[in-house]
């Protein structure tokens, strides 16, 4: 057992902005090393477990080729190859694979799973993705920031879209790092107050007027995973919330777009814009392995010169 409490990641409030500083900080150190094809083995012999509850593309090609490039080793689970798909107590499965291993990744539905898997882990517990957060990728998202932009705080982020995981993690950012949100829902799709803890926000019912004067615009998909029996409901709630170039020209001259992807050209965002010389998507998602990278580094061997 570690001598040293463990640290988690499952949502983001876990961090403090000193340690998001030094995470940013090393992702870019890490990021140069990368594109330098310069070998950097810290994690050797130190294994990742993946538990995908969820399915996805990003999330586990960058965790399993970052872990892999870290000089460590990443194994992939899901409910079909594990004793979780035949109903095996989320319990017993953090005190079992957090014996085998160094570090864990889940990726899940209700926050409350990942909770009581990580109180039972004797190693770090990395949030995936939940329907409430998505920590990593708002990560991600402020590293492309600040590598675009600078620092993100003091600017105004615009939030286009469902309050889902995506928003609730970015609200917790705004709070974390001192910036703004403008949100725009639709009606019925509204933030639920049990999930916000900042006042670091401001509601607009009309889309266009939420991306007035703002830095970043975001977005993401209608239909998000778990919900697609509602599609048909959710274009007709959604009209009229497309991130298209009327509303981005309504935001600062220096705007950018982000989307966590996949995306809907069309739907939710016009090609013209995720397509545009404004959209930074692509930085955004190959973001998400450098950043994890800077995140496993930490929660395995804490701070470290940046060399």
């Amino acid at each position: 057992m570690p001598t040293n409490p463990i640290k988690h990641f499952l949502q983001f409030s876990d961090f403090t902005r000193d340690e998001f500083e030094y995470v940013i900080e090393r992702a870019s150190v890490i990021k140069q090393k990368f594109k330098n094809y310069e070998i950097y083995h810290p994690l050797i012999d130190r294994t990742l477990v993946m538990v995908f509850e969820k399915n996805s593309t990003r999330t586990r090609l960058s965790f399993e080729a970052g872990m892999h490039q870290l000089g460590g080793a990443a194994i992939y689970l899901n409910t079909r190859d594990s004793q979780l798909g035949r109903g095996e107590p989320v319990e017993d499965a953090g005190q079992v694979m957090s014996r085998m291993c160094d570090i864990i990744m889940v990726r899940t539905f209700g926050q409350e799973i990942i909770e009581r898997f990580a109180a039972n882990s004797r190693v770090p517990v990395i949030n995936g993705l939940t329907n409430e957060h998505h920590p990593c990728q708002v990560l991600a998202d402020i590293f492309t920031f600040v590598e675009h932009r600078g620092s993100i705080t003091g600017k105004t982020v615009a939030w286009i879209g469902d309050a889902n995981n995506m928003l609730y993690s970015w609200l917790q950012a705004a709070e974390v790092f001192g910036f703004h949100l403008n949100v725009s829902t639709p009606k019925g799709y509204d933030i639920d107050p049990s999930l916000v803890s900042t006042e670091r926000y401001t509601f607009f019912a009309n889309p266009s007027d939420a991306c007035e004067g703002a830095h970043l615009v975001n977005t993401d998909v209608w239909t998000s995973m778990g919900y697609e029996k509602e599609n048909a409901e959710r274009l007709a709630a959604f009209d009229g919330f497309i991130v298209d170039s009327a509303k981005m020209a309504r935001a600062d001259k220096e705007a950018l777009f982000m989307h966590c992807l996949p995306a809907h050209r069309g739907e939710e965002v016009s090609a013209e814009v995720i397509d545009g010389p404004q959209s930074v998507v692509w930085d955004e998602a190959e973001n998400r392995l450098h950043v994890q990278k800077a995140l496993i580094e930490y929660l395995l061997l804490g701070r470290i010169d940046n060399k």
